[in-house]
């Protein structure tokens, strides 16, 4: 079902949505938290789409907040969308004007009682997610650093503004690197000496899992820039040779270990939707990322051409 107003308040809204629950035979005691997703027209589609596949493993309530206009008289029109494509319920509102410097004014009496708000930024985040009017409204604040035009200094920034509850997709894309890293090392091995992450340019998972690799070995690691796609190989050197996990086709890594023949694990890039189901599993402060953002060197800092 799918309902459009034009020149709407946040009261009438409440309305359509509870006479639509009432049609559709729903209640609101389903959602387990509210999505806020702030978006513009461009990016809304791809970035509803992933919360909408995410919400069938979290039903909740997607509030999508785009601003347009702001120069024009202050307006508020809504899309409500309820039953349609996930369990959830699903409201985008385009606020126009003056209206759009207080979306939070709007976004607050839309908000699921009694649940946990969490605040997403497919793209632009901001300078110090906690201190958005939006992102104060939550427990949890994701961004994307890799979405911008310079991820570096995006995730630098976000570094300095880290606040409990933060986090950032560049982080969630390293949860399988990390997992298949640690698993590796978890068996006996040679003392580690050096490491090497090698990765695209622009690549901030890339950043992170060299900052908590160095955290966590307490041994020099180096970042290094390869072709692509994504991170295309971490390596530790030792005294037999090196240990190395190598993935050059963003999907399939080869593990190989000094005197045992190459093993294939499966290491593919995930969808969004896939990266914000995960994000959406914990809502508590991610102390693991606190502590490799703290270690973060400054942008550029190590960053060489790798070797053939």
């Amino acid at each position: 079902m799918t309902i459009d107003l034009t020149d709407t308040t946040t009261e009438a809204i409440d309305r359509a949505l509870t006479e639509a629950r009432r049609r559709l035979g729903g209640m609101t005691v389903g959602m387990v938290l509210t999505l806020i997703l702030v978006t513009d027209e461009e990016g809304q589609y791809d970035a509803i789409r992933a919360a909408n596949q995410a919400a069938r493993e979290h039903p909740m309530r997607v509030l999508a907040v785009i601003t347009r206009k702001p120069k024009a008289d202050s307006r508020l029109d809504a899309e409500i969308r309820v039953g349609e494509s996930s369990p959830g319920e699903t409201v985008v509102l385009r606020m126009y004007g003056p209206l759009g410097q207080h979306a939070d004014s709007v976004v607050a009496p839309l908000l699921v009682p009694d649940v946990p708000v969490v605040t997403w930024w497919p793209e632009n985040a901001p300078a110090v997610p906690a201190a958005h009017p939006l992102g104060a409204l939550a427990q949890r604040r994701v961004t994307d650093s890799a979405a911008a035009e310079d991820p570096e200094q995006v995730l630098a920034a976000l570094a300095r503004a880290y606040r409990p509850g933060d986090t950032d997709f560049g982080w969630t894309r390293a949860t399988p690197w990390r997992s298949l890293l640690a698993a590796t090392l978890d068996q006996e091995h040679p003392t580690l000496e050096t490491g090497e992450v090698q990765a695209e340019q622009d690549n901030p998972t890339a950043d992170l899992i060299t900052a908590w690799l160095g955290l966590r070995l307490e041994i020099p690691v180096r970042r290094t820039v390869s072709a692509g796609p994504g991170i295309t190989g971490v390596a530790f050197a030792t005294s037999a040779g090196d240990i190395r996990v190598s993935r050059t086709d963003g999907r399939t890594a080869t593990l190989s270990w000094p005197g045992r023949p190459d093993r294939m694990v499966a290491l593919h890039r995930r969808e969004t939707a896939e990266l914000l189901a995960e994000e959406l599993r914990r809502l508590d402060p991610d102390d693991v990322y606190a502590e490799t953002l703290a270690r973060l060197k400054p942008a550029g800092a190590d960053l060489v051409e790798a070797g053939p």
